[in-house]
């Protein structure tokens, strides 16, 4: 294809930059390394999540001797113990009940009543979690990792004090050693989270019962995913929040859009808003709020507050400060491109170093963390990364946004295709969405990829592989997908950005 080559010959250099996290004047030599007693390690990670447990893995996988650190006493960190999974499960039950309620009748599936079993849908979510725990620690078995179960400090840039969760201590040395500690939640000035009445996501996952009225205070992914598993199951859901959009990382057209299809599930979003405090001596929770910019303040009641302001990199206790490792003002750990702090044999990735705290990009982090410490070359591409949110419709993102182009000067064409126009979507009565695909005007090449839809999640993946191997839209255009699918969308609006779509 003419367009295909131009775009490779052609492309522009902004997308392919690398995001790197420090500074350029650490530099350290990293060599494969081999245990020279029985109790020293070529790798320590410290911390069992995403990254972490990744980590370890690839490490072992390599021919390093590995230890792997958790203070949870399960593997699998936040996303996996009450994060990403527990909420795709809840996310999931609860959609199942929504669509009982509101939609099967559509198909002909008739009920007399429906109602909601919570103890039945915790166990379910429970049920997932510890299944997926134990996997981790069959696949950790597998490939000879050793696991300490205990809370990990640095005595000295290779070795680890360990007090276990049986009561006792033991130290752990190695020639490398890996921060994976992940995040923690991001609490709010005057408010104290006490996981009944006011709560995080963590407490948020195991209400024992539906909240009448739970606000959520920040419309980031977390808040707008909990919002909705709780809105299903018959809460009235009022975001709060102090910017003036929801999801600041999305595209500002997809993100309308989106924000329209919350509100008609009857999500009520209170944007510009500014939470002064949080009383929670009485049986509900009494908010007041005022305008960001200042203003007149108002009481907003709940019987749940759950607090989703964000992130922050956890590292208490690790005692980065007796071994001199460097972090910024937000807390996060500097590294350069090889994720090597300033302290020699000291690494670190996912949550506690700069960047998206995602799982994934975690994962992908720990594989180039170790791989470079083996002698070889590792690689994260930062612009590849994509974002979910789990919600209904779902969306998903990659690349540039419309904003980020236009701020950068360069000249693109947009396609776009709705999912009112799809086949699948129409045959199963679940049609809002759009795609949306940015291409830079000359080459072609694909800058940006946006898709609300269902499952969402699923089908960006097509578009992280065009913009990782630096795909046009008409490369995407001219590539047979099979029909009926939801992925024929994504086709379409590539026909848009380049040409013409067929079906619009």
């Amino acid at each position: 294809m003419a367009i295909s080559t131009l775009a490779r010959r052609k492309a522009t250099t902004f997308l392919s930059s690398r995001f790197l996290y420090s500074t350029s004047k650490y530099s350290f030599s990293l060599t494969r390394g081999f245990a020279s007693g029985s109790d020293e390690n070529d790798v320590v990670v410290i911390g069992g999540g995403p990254g972490g447990y990744v980590a370890a893995i690839k490490a072992a996988q390599l021919g390093l001797k590995t230890t792997c650190i958790e203070k949870r006493g399960t593997l699998g960190g936040t996303c996996l113990n009450v994060g990403c999974i527990p909420s795709k499960a809840l996310l999931h039950s609860s959609h199942m009940f929504h669509e009982a309620q509101h939609s099967f009748a559509n198909h002909g599936v008739k009920f007399s009543s429906v109602e909601v079993d919570l103890p039945a849908m915790m166990g379910q979510k429970d049920k997932a979690v510890s299944n997926l725990t134990r996997g981790i620690e069959g696949l950790f078995k597998k490939n000879k990792v050793n696991y300490v179960k205990g809370y990990g400090k640095f005595l000295s840039p290779s070795e680890i004090s360990v007090d276990t969760v049986e009561g006792g201590n033991s130290v752990v040395k190695g020639k490398n050693i890996i921060i994976a500690t992940g995040s923690d939640v991001k609490g709010l000035p005057g408010i104290t989270i006490d996981e009944k009445k006011i709560v995080s996501s963590t407490g948020a996952l195991a209400l024992t019962e539906i909240p009448k009225r739970l606000v959520v205070i920040g419309a980031g992914y977390i808040g707008l995913e909990m919002g909705s598993v709780w809105g299903r199951l018959g809460s009235e859901v009022t975001v709060v929040e102090f910017a003036s959009d929801i999801v600041p990382t999305m595209d500002g057209e997809v993100r309308k859009q989106f924000q329209r299809a919350l509100e008609k599930q009857k999500m009520k979003f209170m944007l510009n808003t500014k939470v002064v405090s949080v009383d929670a001596t009485g049986d509900g929770v009494k908010l007041t709020l005022e305008p960001s910019a200042g203003g007149d303040q108002t009481i907003l009641e709940a019987d749940v507050v759950l607090v989703s302001a964000g992130r922050v990199p956890f590292t208490s206790g690790l005692g980065l400060d007796t071994i001199g490792v460097e972090t910024d003002k937000a807390g996060r750990i500097l590294v350069n491109e090889r994720f090597a702090t300033n302290v020699p044999g000291v690494h670190a990735i996912g949550d506690v170093i700069p960047g998206p705290m995602l799982a994934h990009k975690a994962e992908e982090d720990g594989v180039a963390c170790v791989e470079f410490i083996a002698g070889k070359e590792g690689h994260v591409d930062y612009d590849m990364v994509p974002g979910v949110v789990y919600t209904h419709p779902e969306v998903a993102y990659v690349g540039k946004t419309e904003e980020q182009v236009k701020s950068l000067g360069v000249d693109y064409r947009v396609g776009k295709f709705p999912f009112l126009a799809n086949s699948r979507a129409k045959a199963i009565d679940d049609a809002e969405g759009i795609v949306k695909v940015i291409a830079e005007k000359e080459s072609d090449k694909i800058l940006g990829v946006h898709i609300m839809s269902p499952n969402a999640g699923e089908l960006i993946h097509e578009a992280v592989l065009a913009l990782q191997y630096g795909a046009s839209s008409e490369d995407i255009a001219r590539t047979c997908h099979a029909h009926p699918t939801m992925s024929e969308a994504l086709k379409e609006a590539a026909m848009a950005t380049y040409d013409k779509p067929i079906h619009m």
